[in-house]
């Protein structure tokens, strides 16, 4: 196979008119701040939705209340995030004294919809990070509610905003290989990110609804959004086969193990700072450990999954994701009825595959390019032509490959801005991301097709336009 036509090209030049290069609106006033409160403050609350916020956007916005069941951790969050607002283990009573604009929820992925329901009728919008929820139910609930009640729910979706799925979204809207006809996405997780949910409490499924919604609701939203269509069925497989009781030995926790010596997956919370004092130190208040043994036999979520999706535009996906990969990272793939396009990120081999072919290619890459600078790629096939085009995305180094910073901007600092793509997801996205990991979850427990329109009241479309 030849190379045909090399295309450089800046994440900026990539998204063309979108949301990752449109200017800050100049309309933002600084003299009416947003008020905000948040809801759990654990790791992901306390950091990206709370000290990025107030670093970033403490111009436009002002946290005015921080909830959680956890007191102890309440008191280390103020510190950590930088404000001096009160305090609050009442949901209700932060709502009533603090009047917010906006209540962001980062607490257990089951105990969303508690916060989501509650906030909007009491006539507050909801930022909720992903996922939505974790069972049908409760995703009805707030489909009901936020009807109910006319309030808006917004998921933090970062993926979308990356720039090499804008660049992938960009160019599948250009049909360089025709109409989509199927998928294939694979995802890798690390022994260690893999292996760290198992420790949490997303290693038990009352809590994460399994890791087909915690973690793959990311990559369903991703397939929803750059296939512009909503599934129709899914039918899964998944087992726990590795973590879990799935080992001779176990321990009480990593910090009081007779096992360290021979386990390849002690961790040693005492090394972060943060994580001690934030977990360690407050575990008297909630009983809540971050240190636990993998080993465990609460552990009840999968950890090798594999899921066919259905389309109701027709297209399939296949789709895997693995939880004890040598190393991190995804592959996907979109089959057109001419060609195909396909991109990675951090498979080892590929990208190993990318030095040899930028040596051997020198002299025509030579543009005066930083040496330094990373790039992702995109290659297009067409089905009777042997040479392929190869695109070359600017890799971001910021989190989620530059998504979370765009995200945000677009949350906090404009929301007003164009979005051609729509990266911006609304609650309905939410809903349909995590339907599908409930769907394969539900598919695996009964061992059959599962059918998306049986769950909430939600209608597939074809098309996403609704």
């Amino acid at each position: 196979m030849k190379r045909r036509e090399f295309i450089k090209t800046s994440a900026g030049a990539a998204i063309g008119a979108s949301v990752l290069n449109n200017p800050v609106s100049a309309s933002v006033s600084k003299a009416t701040k947003r008020k905000l409160v948040l809801v759990g403050t654990g790791v992901r609350g306390t950091s990206f939705w709370g000290r990025n916020i107030v670093q970033n956007y403490g111009d436009i916005t002002e946290f005015v209340g921080l909830c959680d069941i956890n007191p102890g951790r309440l008191e280390l969050a103020k510190e950590y995030m930088g404000v001096n607002c009160p305090v609050y283990t009442d949901f209700d009573k932060m709502i009533a004294e603090t009047k917010p604009d906006l209540v962001v929820v980062t607490t257990v992925d089951a105990t969303h919809h508690e916060y989501i329901i509650r906030a909007m009728e009491l006539g507050v919008d909801v930022l909720t990070e992903k996922p939505l929820t974790t069972d049908e139910a409760k995703a009805q609930a707030i489909i009901d509610t936020e009807k109910k009640t006319g309030r808006k729910v917004i998921v933090g979706f970062n993926y979308r905003y990356g720039t090499l799925f804008s660049a992938i979204k960009e160019e599948l809207a250009k049909k360089p290989i025709g109409e989509v006809t199927s998928v294939d996405f694979h995802w890798y997780l690390n022994t260690y990110h893999g292996a760290d949910y198992f420790r949490r409490w997303h290693g038990e499924r009352d809590k994460s609804g399994t890791l087909l919604v915690h973690k793959a609701t990311h990559h369903f939203d991703l397939l929803n959004w750059l296939i512009d269509s909503d599934p129709v069925e899914v039918v899964a497989h998944g087992a726990l086969e590795h973590y879990g009781k799935n080992n001779k030995f176990r321990g009480l926790n990593c910090r009081n193990c007779a096992y360290t010596d021979k386990c390849k997956f002690y961790w040693d919370i005492k090394k972060s700072e943060r994580s001690y004092k934030l977990y360690v130190e407050n575990e008297k208040y909630d009983g809540y450990i971050r240190d636990n043994c993998l080993w465990r036999e609460d552990v009840d979520i999968y950890d090798k999954m594999a899921v066919q999706i259905k389309y109701a535009n027709n297209v399939q996906v296949s789709y895997s994701l693995t939880t004890y990969s040598p190393y991190e990272g995804w592959r996907i793939a979109f089959n057109g009825k001419d060609g195909r396009l396909e991109s990675w990120e951090d498979i080892p081999w590929r990208r190993q595959d990318k030095i040899n072919q930028a040596e051997l290619h020198a002299a025509e890459m030579n543009q005066g390019e930083d040496k330094n600078t990373r790039y992702d790629e995109i290659f297009i096939m067409n089905n009777f032509n042997p040479e392929y085009q190869m695109k070359k995305v600017v890799a971001s180094r910021g989190g989620h490959g530059g998504g979370d910073a765009r995200l945000q901007d677009k949350i906090f600092r404009d929301p007003n801005m164009p979005d051609p793509y729509k990266h911006a997801a609304t609650s309905r996205d939410g809903v349909m991301s995590a339907i599908i990991g409930i769907a394969a979850r539900k598919s695996i427990e009964e061992q059959r097709v599962v059918k998306i329109e049986e769950l909430t009241t939600i209608k597939p479309h074809p098309t996403r336009n609704v």
